[in-house]
């Protein structure tokens, strides 16, 4: 299922995040969440290191991980009550499709971090463009969970990280436009120093 945009320029003007608990299936097939996921590699990686990795959460799965949410939630939380459950259960059922974005920088390597780090986010970006030309809608998040040592530990390996829950699938209606930067606010023409 493809967006309806006229240009690719437009497609990209139009792209917007989608709340995860609206969304409604139908979610990718297995085939169209693999094609997202070869346009998300699609990236600036200097010293091709694809500092950055994919782990798919299968619908069939979503009961174990909101279990780790609540064993995560439990065991570094004392205060953490019904409502803070709760959330945990509908944060792990949200979406028809789940891709946990993982940094997973190269140490000790010529590339400095913080360049692979960059590369992440942009996978992370491309993934969320490609779902949207794809006709899809997606969610980019992170909150408690992603940096809960319990959470990160079932899905990192040493030196790794959470960079990001990806929820994909279908707008459960219309999607809120939000306030964008005045460019007059964010863009700055460079001056050279004076001696």
């Amino acid at each position: 299922m493809l967006n309806d945009c006229s240009s690719p320029l437009t497609l990209l003007e139009t792209r917007r995040s989608g709340k995860p608990r609206e969304m409604v299936p139908p979610g990718p097939s297995d085939e169209e969440l693999l094609r997202m996921l070869s346009i998300a590699t699609r990236v600036p990686d200097h010293g091709k290191l694809s500092p950055w990795r994919f782990v798919l959460v299968a619908k069939d799965q979503r009961e174990a991980f909101a279990a780790l949410l609540h064993r995560a939630l439990s065991q570094e939380d004392g205060s953490a009550g019904e409502t803070h459950h709760a959330k945990a259960d509908s944060f792990a059922r949200q979406g028809e499709a789940l891709v946990v974005l993982i940094s997973s920088p190269v140490r000790e390597h010529k590339i400095a971090a913080w360049e692979q780090e960059l590369s992440c986010g942009a996978a992370g970006m491309n993934l969320l463009s490609a779902a949207h030309a794809m006709g899809f809608v997606a969610g980019w998040l992170t909150g408690r969970h992603a940096y809960s040592q319990i959470v990160s530990a079932a899905f990192c390996g040493p030196g790794e990280r959470i960079a990001g829950f990806i929820f994909i699938g279908s707008p459960g209606g219309d999607l809120e436009e939000r306030p964008r930067p005045d460019l007059g606010e964010v863009v700055k023409r460079w001056q050279p120093p004076s001696d």
